[in-house]
């Protein structure tokens, strides 16, 4: 595009001073300087998409990491409430056969303190030790059947996630 009228060239005009202010905005530090002015280059479309692919992959695999971490927290918290809640039943089926088991003892004691012979003193602890042998029997076949049954109710979920979490990896 050319010019066809003849005009006096006109004086450039005087550069204004930019100031600290108007520098830091535009993130410039040396703005006067061409050796640090930074090109204005045109980032290619393929370069573009791959970039915007990479964000979107990361984005992605971040939530899935993200889902992955609150379903860990999950399974554990609710793992501690069994387990929390197993240990405390079995407890309480521990503090219960102590219990039965002393109250058997003290009745004994008194029992056979109160025996008149030596015959009679032999056969109530024939008896109470028979009773005691089934009462432990019995009181020891529970507490095998409790924990059993707290061991399978701890791993069941952690089973299920891992089970989970294989499928999900063949999947992908």
């Amino acid at each position: 595009m050319t010019d066809t009228t003849t005009t006096a060239p006109a004086k450039p005009a005087p550069k204004a001073r930019t100031t600290k202010a108007k520098t830091a905005a535009a993130g410039v530090a040396f703005p006067d300087f061409e050796a640090f002015a930074m090109p204005k280059m045109e980032v290619p479309a393929m370069f573009r998409e791959a970039t915007e692919k990479g964000i979107e992959n990361a984005r992605e695999a971040y939530a899935k990491v993200k889902n992955a971490a609150e379903d860990a927290t999950d399974l554990m918290e609710d793992t501690f409430e069994t387990s929390r809640q197993g240990v405390v039943e079995f407890n309480h089926k521990a503090v219960d056969a102590a219990k039965a088991n002393a109250d058997a003892t003290f009745t004994f004691v008194k029992d056979i303190m109160s025996a008149k012979s030596l015959a009679e003193a032999i056969e109530l602890q024939s008896t109470f030790a028979r009773q005691q042998f089934d009462a432990l029997s019995a009181q020891s076949k529970e507490m095998h059947e409790l924990a059993t049954k707290l061991g399978t109710d701890v791993s069941a979920p952690v089973k299920e996630a891992f089970e989970k979490s294989f499928k999900d990896i063949k999947v992908n």
